[in-house]
């Protein structure tokens, strides 16, 4: 377990409980999320070490690492991330000003984005932990996919984009990451992270039942203010905020699932609607955001 005397972003001492909440997807544990009174991080404090978090990944329904799960979440899950690789490719696109280049991304799961990508024209390779994931996506798309451990051996300035969907939250240490990410974009290179949003309309809402404070799988729950910071520490400039917006409804669904609504879908539904309609009035209360960066001269 990390036991934190200090807030792991700014390092200031005054720290202190923020909300009480569970591992509602696969355990039920409990667990604790500090806040930082000086820069307002947040954090899951006593987590598993990563060398025994294993287990609290380790279930069919974890969808991003299967791609054969049942049931109507995960017949949502796979219909909003067929419909999102279009718009991540013209996120990819735009942000670089390329229609073809290097694509690392780091968390690929089972490979549907490379594969887009590599259909277009990007020469691509990812990084995942999750050896079944990683086998799937180089059997069925043909991929070049590597365990994490080996990142060093990937070339410096080798990459015109490096993507972190959803995955920044689960690493322990994610300045050792941003630090490769550095060393491995080329000159003018982009950096795209897409994160939850603990300062969202429907973080609020939900509180500890909030499906994405998704405890001890996720580490760190970034606002746009905190991700910033940690931006400029590791060397990078924040270029561009935007959102995902399909995200709040998958959330809003499970949420509600998690506090035990009976019609949870229907529910969710509706909640994940007012919240978008709110976020479309101010993007820093969505759901899900996306962080276009560029390494610092």
């Amino acid at each position: 377990m990390s036991l934190y005397t200090a807030c792991p972003l700014c390092g200031s001492g005054n720290i202190s409980l923020h909300i009480q909440t569970n591992d509602f997807f696969l355990t039920a544990e409990p667990f604790s999320l500090f806040r930082c009174r000086d820069c307002s991080f947040i954090f899951t404090q006593e987590h598993p070490a990563e060398s025994a978090a294993g287990r609290y990944y380790a279930s069919d329904q974890y969808l991003s690492h299967n791609d054969s799960a049942k049931g109507i979440t995960s017949f949502l899950y796979r219909l909003s991330r067929d419909f999102m690789l279009g718009r991540k490719q013209k996120i990819i696109e735009k942000h670089t000003g390329l229609k073809s280049g290097s694509l690392l991304d780091i968390g690929c799961g089972t490979g549907h984005l490379l594969n887009k990508m590599k259909r277009k024209g990007w020469n691509v390779r990812g990084i995942e932990i999750n050896r079944n994931a990683a086998d799937y996506a180089t059997k069925k798309f043909g991929l070049e996919i590597i365990d994490p451990k080996n990142i060093s051996s990937l070339p410096s300035a080798g990459f015109d984009c490096i993507t972190l969907w959803h995955v920044l939250e689960h690493f322990e240490d994610p300045s050792a990451y941003f630090s490769e990410i550095s060393r491995m974009l080329k000159a003018g290179g982009t950096s795209i992270t897409a994160l939850p949003n603990c300062n969202s309309f429907d973080a609020g809402h939900y509180r500890k039942f909030w499906a994405a404070w998704d405890v001890p799988r996720h580490l760190w729950h970034f606002s746009p203010y905190t991700f910033q910071i940690f931006a400029r520490k590791s060397g990078f400039e924040l270029i561009k905020v935007r959102s995902l917006p399909l995200d709040v409804f998958y959330i809003s669904i499970l949420s509600e699932k998690y506090r035990g609504s009976r019609l949870h879908f229907l529910t969710g539904a509706i909640m994940g609607k007012w919240f978008w309609i709110r976020s479309m009035f101010d993007l820093k209360r969505s759901s899900s955001l996306v962080y276009i960066l560029r390494k610092k001269a």
